[in-house]
């Protein structure tokens, strides 16, 4: 049986959870990979909406055993607050397994990702403020805590006295801010022992276990390519690895036992906080699309940045990710829209690149080059197969098929879990 990555193939928000969510309906584990509660996943479910943020989206499916990897940065009062949350609507989350191996967020990372985004001033990263990007920094530079930390209070106490002597002199000495006290973020911290014990598991192994008995496994990634730490729009990415490489790191299962790898798009594009885009609109049809697809932060409700479909992006997602499929969210947003532009190349100083410009000067002057298709009108929101869509929308899926070079698999007509056309199945 195979093992999936989902990986956004665009800068985030593409409708990853309903994609994973949707093959957790035939999975047997569904693995967040890396990221934490900075950004989220909305998933309808018979017409309720279901909004995640830390938990992975086979949270909602029973049967399915959802798992945090040793990837994710987990706040726990976050954690909690999801669960209880799920609970009372009915949710059972007793399955969830989270590795021991992952990083907490303690709260002074928050303040210190609140501080550095103040000085950085009009040079801002526009993070969430979640303290993602500092709980990063410490696992590299080796002064993090993690969940097992949890259980020996005394090696807990040294971590986070160790971290503090560093952060409390920037708060105090160069942001003007009062300190944390060790005992205090300490004995916070320790308070969520209990309960999250019964969760902990050793990822790694039951896993690898889980693939040796032939079961399935979908890892669903956070965030998406162009916000990778090594191959996204840096410095404007986040703190973790988003693209499927990342998901053998963030869990413990190695590339060889990796079947498919899935890149989810929107038939447009959005993005937020700061960086370059070059497909940008700022007029009354990036609102429209802003509108109609309700394009504001499941986390943050913060209104996304909305542009045309960008084929340069989505050739670079299917090299760095070696997709296998392409699964296209939104496409009933552009109904109604008479000529749909599609970047299909950029122009830089001058002359026409049809790769991702490799220098971050280049990219910020990068102009889109379109290409336009022919729109429809009809309603598609009820279309079962891809033969019942209108013509130009088939020809359109088919276009972003060639440019984007990976054949689309599966195409969302609608925000619920059942409006999505299969013309491939992903598990087979």
């Amino acid at each position: 049986m195979p093992a999936v990555i989902i990986v956004g193939a665009q800068w985030g928000d593409e409708g990853k959870g309903k994609a994973s969510d949707q093959l957790g309906t035939q999975v047997d584990y569904v693995v967040k990979y890396n990221g934490g509660n900075n950004a989220g996943h909305t998933v309808v479910v018979n017409g309720e909406k279901f909004a995640l943020h830390l938990l992975p989206a086979g949270i909602l499916t029973a049967g399915c055993t959802p798992v945090i990897g040793n990837g994710v940065v987990v706040d726990l009062e976050v954690l909690f607050s999801e669960i209880e949350e799920l609970n009372a609507r009915g949710i059972d989350t007793s399955k969830l397994r989270i590795s021991n191996n992952a990083h907490i967020i303690p709260s002074y990372n928050k303040t210190m990702d609140a501080m550095n985004e103040r000085m950085l001033g009009k040079r801002k990263l526009g993070t969430t403020g979640r303290g993602i990007g500092p709980t990063y920094a410490d696992k590299m530079n080796r002064i993090g805590l993690r969940i097992q930390d949890l259980y020996d209070p005394s090696i807990l106490r040294q971590k986070v006295e160790g971290a503090l002597d560093q952060k409390n002199g920037l708060l105090e000495k160069v942001y003007g801010e009062e300190g944390f006290d060790v005992d205090a973020v300490t004995d916070e911290l320790l308070s969520y022992a209990d309960r999250v014990k019964p969760m902990l598991m050793n990822v790694t192994a039951e896993l690898n276990h889980a693939l040796d008995r032939g079961e399935t496994l979908v890892f669903e990634g956070g965030q998406a390519v162009m916000l990778d730490i090594d191959h996204g729009t840096y410095p404007f990415v986040t703190s973790s690895s988003c693209t499927a490489a990342g998901a053998c790191t963030g869990s413990g299962v190695g590339p060889r036992r990796i079947d498919r790898v899935v890149g989810v798009a929107k038939a447009y594009i959005t993005r937020v906080g700061e960086g370059p885009f070059p497909t940008e609109l700022h007029d009354e049809w990036g609102e429209r699309l802003r509108e109609v697809g309700g394009e504001y932060g499941t986390t943050t409700g913060r209104p996304r940045r909305c542009g045309w479909y960008d084929a340069v992006v989505a050739r670079y997602a299917s090299q760095v990710n070696s997709l296998t499929d392409i699964v296209l969210t939104k496409l009933d947003v552009l109904t109604g829209i008479e000529q749909i532009p599609v970047c299909v190349a950029y122009e830089v100083d001058g002359v026409r690149v049809e790769d991702l410009p490799d220098s971050q000067t280049a990219m910020h002057h990068a102009k889109p080059i379109y290409e336009y298709f022919p729109g429809w009108t009809e309603d598609i929101s009820q279309c079962q197969t891809f033969e019942e869509l209108p013509a130009a929308a088939q020809d359109y899926v088919k276009k972003l098929e060639e440019l984007s070079g990976c054949r689309i698999s599966s195409i969302g007509v609608g925000p619920d879990r059942d409006q999505t056309i299969v013309r491939v199945p992903l598990l087979d």
